[in-house]
């Protein structure tokens, strides 16, 4: 371990003095990222004339805080860009925040409700005034939190998908769209919110295991009935048909006859479709078209009337008694009425089935006929799907792409119209004569009596999905736009895959004349908490990574969720994981500090290999070939096995090896100290500008004290030199197998780190001799006086040390517990043996349980060997 107490030469280096005894995060981060803002370093140039790197945020809602998610995504993000950057790309992290149609609605309504009022009180235009207001007064509470993680975003060029330049990109390709025949306006089923009273669209659909009940039915009378099974039957109200499969023979002598609809009096037809499954429950299923979306295709198919028998709120409209009833007390009523009448022929209490739920206010989503506006995304999706499979675009990792092509393959018509206030209002104009005219932004809109425009505002993923582009100018062409789009890489979670990123593909191949949103898409998995589970409030394990950064520091949070980002796999995380990620930023501070008060300096050329220690030579060779490692890990996105690379690098190599073997070296003073003051100085300069992307804030306080310059922000990122010493690393790893065989007998022995102990090396014949005052202050061995007596010997590496232990141990009482420790181990060993030499165990026994019992005795084996030589080694009493 790094003592950074200890001082060879006895002085202080001046790069040090500002540098506090201890690493406190709070006295660092702040600082240095309003530098950083301050010194315009994060700003893009379009006019540079160095090649590009964009990577656009997925944007925030403006409701939204910094969750483990958000943080997890922009360590990734941040880390790409910041390398980048040191490598001499032009590099744009694009920031901004989504408008976030439904949860910004409700949250201002739940205001306004403290109010006792509604959105209805106020109008729409004063409603969509204070929705504003609120958006500037506590809106976009997460940018300021992505500053305490240290994104280097580009602040001066942020976007909302509402501002003036965002909102033109919208009507522009709508627009088109709407001109190229690609949107259309008609009646169909969509997902329905009885509580936000708007449609939203299936991926705004979370499903869940309900427990309801499955009825049977019987509809008509006699011979000509059928059973029938529904869990939703306050919609039975509007069947205008019943289904059977065209090769079913039980029913074939119905299809084309009527039956009496239950509870109405109303007849219906007996039709047959092939979407029915003749093995599915009864064979036979009743049709809702206004409520059901497959029942609305075979009710297309078949020339059905469309009954609503449920208006917006969830609430039976349908003439008779249950008229006005709740949806749900209307199918217990319906039920209960059934029941009454000998209807029902089976029930099913509980009954678990799958049940869509809003996304946003987790209200059981109604299937409802409605006229809404739709993208035609058949060409669009054939598209997006072409543009990965031809190689324009590559999803990483690879195996992520059969989901890809799974939802563009297979997407249907996007309903893009939603029944809100706060939106891109749709740019389509209703005249008195039924006329229909779609407004461009350059465009008047008509006015004169009876003209109105269409209340709807457009899907919030229809404004996101323009984000690559719409943020870099267009539609006008600007200097940024010819820049940076395409942009480089899309980072986001494969969750979002289809929410997001199909509908930028859609857009941007469209929109920018075949040319994608981006040429890699890197997809991420979830952050979970360390058992693996999904982190929620109502799990209670959710985290808020503020907390962590407060006690933590933002550098421990990032590094910890870097060495969990395997791509497109979950992360889980525990907080214990970030205490040992704040340790590691105190080694690499401590250590920093001690190399600094011990001369570790930059200036001039690194010393010829001549002129170097086998230590020297080996730690440059591996700095060289951990700069290689990590170049090859980036580019492939394996930020976990990155950030271990140089974790282990940096720790156990550099500060536990390293600076440990250097000590003697620099002791002694000379030229030979000098050149390993001038190594220790180039490998903790590189070490630092490798760490800087995932921790930016310690490695930037520590850089700029050990160097003198700028910022590691702007600092070139380093190469490998090609230097490599075989030698020099064969011969380091002979010293390391010395020092740690004898460490580890002095464990064994109870002695403690610190203890000295007389001992003599045999180290003659080998490379070891060269070290032999690095091994004696690693292992605390003094030299050997006039009347040396071995008491134990250790044979390793070509070499032998002899170890006096008398008096430096109590023999006695470890000769006790060893042999107790024997004792044990012996028992164990005639117990193992005793069972697997019992025909009649192994005959019944599972073989995990024999396996397990085998290794029980393999390990006491080992035990009675260890401890057999540990006594044979004691001195004698």
């Amino acid at each position: 371990m790094t003592d950074t107490n200890q001082r060879p030469d006895g002085g202080a280096s001046s790069a040090s003095e500002h540098l506090s005894t201890q690493y406190t995060p709070a006295e660092v981060e702040g600082t240095l990222y309003e530098r950083w803002v301050e010194a315009g370093y994060f700003e893009a140039d379009e006019k540079s004339d160095k090649p590009p790197f964009c990577i656009v945020i997925p944007p925030p809602n403006v409701t939204g805080s910094l969750h483990l998610g958000h943080a997890f995504e922009h360590t990734i993000i941040d880390s790409l860009t910041r390398r980048k950057r040191m490598q001499g790309y032009e590099t744009l992290w694009q920031p901004g925040m989504d408008h976030a149609g439904i949860a910004t609605q409700n949250v201002v309504e739940r205001e306004l409700a403290k109010e006792g009022k509604s959105r209805h009180d106020l109008g729409r235009d004063a409603f969509v005034e204070r929705v504003w207001q609120w958006k500037e007064e506590s809106g976009g509470r997460i940018l300021g939190q992505m500053r305490r993680l240290g994104d280097g975003v580009d602040w001066s060029r942020e976007r909302f998908t509402m501002d003036e330049g965002l909102s033109e990109a919208v009507q522009t390709i709508f627009k088109k769209l709407y001109d190229d025949e690609l949107i259309y306006r008609a009646e169909r089923i969509i997902n329905w919110c009885p509580r936000c009273l708007t449609a939203i669209s299936d991926i705004e659909v979370e499903y869940q295991d309900d427990e309801g009940e499955l009825v049977s039915v019987r509809y008509g009378e006699g011979e000509e009935s059928i059973v029938v099974a529904t869990t939703r039957a306050e919609t039975m109200l509007g069947d205008t048909a019943v289904a059977v499969h065209p090769d079913d023979g039980r029913y074939r002598h119905l299809v084309g006859t009527e039956i009496e609809l239950p509870l109405t009096g109303r007849r219906i037809p007996v039709v047959a479709d092939e979407h029915v499954d003749p093995e599915f429950g009864t064979g036979a299923v009743k049709v809702t078209p206004a409520h059901d979306p497959n029942d609305f295709e075979i009710g297309r198919r078949h020339d059905l009337p469309a009954l609503a028998v449920l208006d917006e709120r969830g609430v039976i409209t349908a003439h008779g008694p249950f008229q006005g009833l709740d949806r749900f007390e209307a199918r217990s009523a319906i039920v209960a009425a059934l029941r009454a009448e000998g209807r029902i022929v089976a029930e099913k209490r509980p009954y678990t089935h799958s049940v869509g739920h809003c996304s946003r206010c987790k209200t059981t989503i109604e299937p409802r006929l409605s006229m809404q506006w739709w993208v035609k995304v058949g060409p669009l999706a054939q598209a997006a799907g072409d543009a990965v499979r031809d190689g324009r675009v590559r999803i990483h990792p690879k195996e992520m792409e059969s989901r890809y092509f799974g939802w563009v393959d297979n997407l249907h018509d996007w309903c893009i119209s939603r029944q809100l206030w706060w939106g891109h209002r749709i740019p389509v104009w209703y005249g008195p004569a039924g006329e229909v005219v779609c407004v461009g932004p350059d465009e008047e809109p008509p006015t004169g009596e009876g003209w109105h425009q269409d209340t709807d505002v457009l899907d919030t993923w229809f404004s996101s999905g323009l984000w690559p582009f719409s943020t870099l100018g267009w539609p006008e062409q600007t200097a940024g736009l010819e820049k940076f789009y395409p942009t480089s890489v899309l980072v986001t979670g494969y969750d979002i895959l289809f929410f997001w990123v199909a509908r930028m593909m859609m857009f941007g191949l469209y929109a920018m004349d075949g040319t994608p949103p981006f040429r890699t898409i890197a997809l991420h998995g979830m952050v979970r908490d360390q058992f693996g589970k999904k982190m929620s409030k109502s799990f209670g394990n959710a985290v808020d990574p503020l907390d962590w950064m407060d006690k933590y520091g933002s550098d421990a949070v990032r590094f910890t969720l870097a060495r969990g980002a395997n791509p497109g796999v979950d992360v889980p995380i525990g907080e214990d994981w970030v205490q040992a990620s704040r340790n590691f930023c105190n080694k690499i501070w401590n250590a920093t500090r001690f190399a600094l008060m011990n001369g570790a300096t930059v200036e001039g050329p690194v010393p010829q290999a001549g002129e170097l220690t086998a230590a020297d030579r080996w730690i440059l060779s591996r700095l060289n070939e951990t700069v290689a490692e990590v170049d090859a890990l980036y580019e492939d996105f394996q930020f976990a096995k990155l950030s271990d690379a140089l974790f282990h690098f940096a720790w156990d190599e550099v500060f536990d090896w390293y600076v440990e073997l250097s000590k003697t070296t620099l002791a002694k003073g000379g030229p030979q100290a000098d050149a390993s003051r001038r190594v220790l100085g180039e490998v903790l300069d590189v070490t630092l500008r490798l760490l800087h992307p995932v921790v930016p804030f310690v490695t930037e306080a520590l850089w700029t004290a050990l160097t003198g310059s700028e910022s590691l922000v702007v600092a070139e990122w380093p190469d490998d030199s090609g230097f490599r010493d075989k030698q020099a690393r064969e011969e380091i790893a002979t010293v390391q197998q010395v020092v740690t065989e004898v460490r580890r007998f002095r464990a064994e022995q109870g002695l403690k780190p610190g203890q000295k102990v007389p001992a003599r090396l045999g180290l003659e014949g080998t490379a070891l001799v060269a070290h032999e005052d690095a091994i004696r202050q690693l292992l605390r061995l003094q030299p050997a006086e006039e009347g040396f007596q071995a008491t134990a010997s250790l044979p390793v590496a070509g070499a032998t040390v002899s170890l006096d232990l008398s008096g430096a141990i109590d023999v006695e009482a470890e000769r006790k517990r060893l042999a107790k420790d024997l004792a044990a181990a012996e028992k164990e060993k005639s117990q193992t043996t005793a069972k697997l030499g019992n025909e009649a165990f192994l005959a019944k026994a599972p073989e995990p349980v024999v396996e397990k019992i085998r290794a029980r005795l393999a390990a006491a084996e080992q035990d009675i060997v260890r401890l057999t030589a540990q006594l044979d080694s004691l001195p004698d009493s």
